[in-house]
């Protein structure tokens, strides 16, 4: 092992030594069940926003829209980015505050699944058990991709056989989130929130200066046909080709996601203060623009230095997702000290792997322990006995990631898109219509969440096969499905009962309180 790979592999074991250190320490401070899954609702703003934020990037800012940029251009992966910047403030401005009132007023609902039912009084639970089975169904392949993450690069760094590296990682994830819970993955969130922003300002930095200046990588970029246009792109086997309007709209629907993660929810119902939202939403929604594009950047930076020959060229769209490896490797060799920033670097590709992997633990163990075995089956459990529980099937779904995981050549990472697809096609148009809608009901919830789903299968197995004006992101034909049947069935079925309306413009009144 060389110098500059041993300092490397130093930086990442002090970064994951340090998450773990988190763990232990949060655990002395899960005295029940909604502590151990919404912290309490004690979550400031800071944390709130940062935890958001980074649970919801994962690697795909440090690989998947580099990587875009260096390959295809601006047009993809900007509209991509316009679209997750109007989705994240939007969520922060319409969804955050209100969320947080009305989980806590209706039963205090710890999960979306209990807020469905909580709202709608579904006392059969069927809205609880179905919107369980839906996180279970896209977390646990969601979980074991960011496994997989952490096994490949580990693999690509040290040469470290595939499976014990990503067991190894598992294994640090689910140890600071089994002992911290909610309180330990939201504040490790924020640790790798600032990894993650200072490995971008050292990739930025170090290539602008590699490159020659930023009038060189500018020059480059100007000098790749089409390459900076926002209106064509290039395929994956290189041609040119038109990105209109169907394919700009298609994209920013990327936007709708948001408001149907379970992950970035539970922040919102975790918050302290509903009046210091304003707060996180604004740190989010800057942090955010600036990640993405300065990530974009990044891809531009990386063709430069393709030009010049610092980095080998990346022909093919997983080659070309390693652009921050290969510019993080390069910088490595020039110094004990650059070798350890590099390891920083590293660090922050762990970094946006784990911040995803850790809330969708919690999200998929707590629809499990709490909204089926005790909401759908009325499994009986004390307090302590419900706290083992959640710790005990946090691991069972860890396992499960890790046994879907262990085909280093499977295409997991396939699911990441399509289940961000699947949860802003069954949840989103649900969690608006509950929010803001009073004559939304529980037939009409079900509905929505029922079409939502079906219609992402069909729609990107069926109807997309078809090409032409079919050939969109799923997500958005989907959801506009939901969201008519909601209000059909809605309108078709019985009004809510006088308690719920009740509930409904208590929440409203509050809303306005300051």
């Amino acid at each position: 092992m060389t110098k500059s790979v041993l300092c490397i592999l130093i930086a990442i074991l002090v970064y994951m030594a340090m998450m773990v250190v988190i763990g232990v320490i949060y655990s002395k401070k899960n005295s029940s069940v909604g502590d151990f899954y919404l912290g309490g609702r004690r979550l400031g703003p800071i944390v709130s926003a940062m935890s958001a934020e980074a649970s919801d990037m994962s690697s795909y800012l440090l690989m998947g829209l580099p990587g875009l940029a260096y390959l295809s251009g601006c047009a993809e992966v900007g509209w991509t980015a316009i679209g997750l910047a109007i989705g994240t403030y939007l969520n922060w401005l319409l969804v955050a505050k209100r969320l947080r009132v009305y989980s806590q007023r209706c039963g205090n609902a710890i999960t979306i699944p209990d807020f469905f039912s909580n709202r709608y009084r579904d006392n059969k639970h069927v809205l609880m058990g179905i919107a369980a089975v839906i996180i279970l169904v896209f977390f646990v392949p969601y979980t074991a991709s960011g496994f997989s993450a952490c096994g490949k690069l580990f693999n690509q760094l040290f040469g470290w056989d595939y499976h014990m590296a990503m067991i190894i990682s598992a294994v640090i994830i689910i140890a600071y989130t089994c002992l911290g819970g909610f309180l330990a993955a939201s504040f490790t969130d924020l640790i790798q929130s600032i990894v993650m922003t200072s490995a971008l300002v050292v990739l930025v930095v170090y290539g602008i200066h590699t490159a020659g200046g930023m009038d060189n990588v500018m020059e480059n970029a100007r000098g790749i046909e089409n390459y900076l246009s926002f209106t064509s792109t290039r395929t994956a086997d290189g041609e040119l080709v038109s990105y209109g309007g169907l394919s700009i709209v298609s994209t920013l629907a990327w936007g709708l996601g948001y408001f149907g993660m379970p992950h970035i929810l539970l922040r919102f119902m975790a918050i302290d203060d509903k009046n210091k939202v304003k707060v996180s939403r604004r740190i989010a929604s800057i942090w955010v623009v600036i990640a993405m594009g300065v990530a974009i950047l990044i891809g531009i930076i990386g063709n430069a230095l393709t030009a010049n020959g610092t980095v080998a060229p990346l022909e093919t769209a997983s080659a070309s997702e390693t652009i921050v490896l290969e510019m993080a490797t390069v910088l490595s060799k020039h110094s004990v000290g650059a070798a350890l920033i590099a390891g920083l670097i590293f660090a922050g590709i762990l970094a946006c792997t784990m911040s995803t992997s850790d809330s969708q633990l919690l999200a998929a163990s707590s629809s499990m322990s709490e909204n089926l075995l005790k909401g759908v089956f009325h499994v009986k459990l004390s307090e302590k006995q419900s706290m083992l529980a959640a710790r005990l099937v946090l691991l069972i779904i860890a396992v499960l990631g890790v046994v879907l995981a262990w085909d280093q050549n499977s295409s997991v990472f396939r699911v990441v898109s399509f289940a961000w697809a699947g949860f802003g096609a069954t949840f989103g148009p649900v969690v608006l219509t509950a929010l803001f809608w009073k004559r939304s009901n529980k037939y009409g919830a079900l509905a929505g969440m029922l079409t939502g789903g079906i219609m992402i299968f069909v729609w990107k197995f069926a109807i997309s096969k078809l090409g032409g004006v079919f050939a969109i992101y799923e997500l958005l034909p989907a959801f506009l499905c939901a969201l008519i049947a909601i209000v059909v069935v809605s309108l078709l079925t019985k009004a809510p009962e006088q308690e719920i309306v009740d509930e409904f413009e208590a929440v409203s009144a509050e809303m306005k309180q300051k």
